[in-house]
């Protein structure tokens, strides 16, 4: 359904330096860096779509974050959801909201929720039970 997602940045090796390990945490791979445009994007190992690119606006227009809008990032572990947020904090960005379990969401809606360095808001989420299996994003229930 989604072929891809682009989040804006006024400074992409800021951007680079907060993306790049905090998608390998979660098991992202980088499929590629275009310094000129500038923009890079990630997928899942394997798998061309979806992919999840940063970069500069094509308008060359300041980059904005979005009032409501925001990434959603799946973790297979809700260690991988503590690791990721505590990663991000470190690497500039500003946590909306600690790792913790939302039970209004469902009872194994486990996320945590931080906005990176240019204010664009991400969700790290893991929907399994503690120690349970992982599961696909197409077995469990969504927000």
């Amino acid at each position: 359904m989604i072929s891809h997602v682009f989040l804006g940045t006024n400074d992409f090796e800021r951007a680079l330096a907060f993306y790049q390990p905090l998608l390998a945490v979660l098991g992202l791979q980088q499929r590629f860096i275009d310094r000129e445009r500038p923009f890079a994007g990630w997928q899942q190992p394997g798998v061309e779509r979806p992919l999840l690119l940063v970069g500069r606006p094509y308008d060359q227009q300041p980059a904005l974050a979005g009032n409501g809008g925001m990434l959603g990032l799946l973790a297979a572990t809700r260690a991988q959801v503590d690791e990721a947020h505590a990663l991000a904090l470190r690497l500039g960005g500003r946590s909306e909201g600690p790792p913790g379990l939302r039970p209004h969401y469902h009872p194994n809606y486990y996320g945590a929720y931080f906005r990176d360095p240019d204010g664009n808001k991400l969700s790290v989420t893991c929907h399994t039970p503690e120690g349970g299996p992982s599961q696909s994003p197409s077995t469990h229930s969504s927000t």
